[in-house]
C-alpha cells in the first residue's frame, strides 16, 4: 500500500534534475559508444578509465538493494551486518589481479566462455550459463527490479505495474542502444549521486539519533 505523498516543489526538481542528467549521459554515451564490433559493444572498446571501471563495479553491488535491504538489516541487527559485505572486497581483489589478467588473455568475454575453451566442454558452457542466468533472475535480479519499483511507488505514487514497465523499458533502452559503454558512464553518475547522497544522509541521521 502506498504511503501518502508529502513531496514538496523542490523534491520534484531534485528527481526531474536528475533524470534530466541521466538521459543526457546516456544521450552521449550512446554516441561515443563502438556497437560496429562485439570488442566496442560488450567491452566498451578496451579503452575506459580506470575510476570509471571502478565506479561500474561498485554501483553494480552498491543499490537500492543496499539503501534499503541492508540498511534495514543493520538497523535491525546492528553493525555485524557490514561483515558480510566486507568479505566482497577481497572477492573483487582476487577476480582483479588473479583471474582477469587469466580472462584477458584467453580472449574471452564471460565464464562460461573460459570454461568452454579451458575444458573443451561445449554442455558445461551452457549448463554454467543456463545456472548463472536463473541464479541472477531470481535472487538479484528480481529483488533489485522489486526494490526499484517499491522506491518508485512510494515516492511518485505511481502504479506497481507502471513503474515497473518504466525502470525496464528505460533501462533496457539505453542498454541495448549503449552497450557497456552507455552502463558504465550512467553507472559511474549514479555513483556519485548515491555516494553524495548517502554522505548527506548518514550525517542527518547521526545528528538526528544524538
Amino acid at each position: 500500500m502506498a504511503q501518502e505523498n508529502t513531496l514538496e516543489v523542490a523534491d520534484y526538481g531534485v528527481m526531474a534534475g536528475h533524470f534530466v542528467l541521466t538521459v543526457a549521459v546516456v544521450i552521449w554515451s550512446i554516441t561515443r559508444s563502438s556497437r560496429g564490433h562485439s570488442h566496442g559493444y560488450f567491452l566498451a572498446g578496451r579503452d575506459m578509465a580506470w575510476w570509471l571501471v571502478g565506479f561500474s563495479l561498485y554501483i553494480s553491488d552498491i543499490g537500492s538493494i543496499s539503501l534499503i535491504g541492508i540498511a534495514g538489516a543493520a538497523a535491525a541487527d546492528g553493525i555485524a551486518v557490514i561483515c558480510y559485505e566486507f568479505t566482497g572486497i577481497f572477492c573483487v581483489l582476487l577476480l582483479g589481479f588473479v583471474f582477469a589478467p587469466v580472462y584477458i588473455s584467453a580472449s574471452v568475454y564471460t565464464m562460461p566462455e573460459y570454461l568452454r575453451k579451458r575444458f573443451g566442454s561445449r554442455r558445461l558452457q551452457i549448463y554454467l550459463a543456463v545456472q548463472n542466468l536463473l541464479l541472477l533472475v531470481f535472487t538479484k535480479l528480481s529483488a533489485g527490479v522489486f526494490v526499484g519499483v517499491l522506491i518508485v511507488q512510494q515516492v511518485l505514487g505511481w502504479d506497481v505495474y507502471l513503474s515497473l514497465l518504466v525502470l525496464l523499458t528505460g533501462t533496457a533502452l539505453y542498454t541495448l542502444l549503449g552497450g557497456l559503454t552507455a552502463i558504465i558512464y550512467t553507472d559511474a553518475l549514479q555513483t556519485v549521486i548515491l555516494l553524495v547522497g548517502s554522505t548527506v544522509l548518514a550525517v542527518i541521521g547521526i545528528v538526528y539519533i544524538h
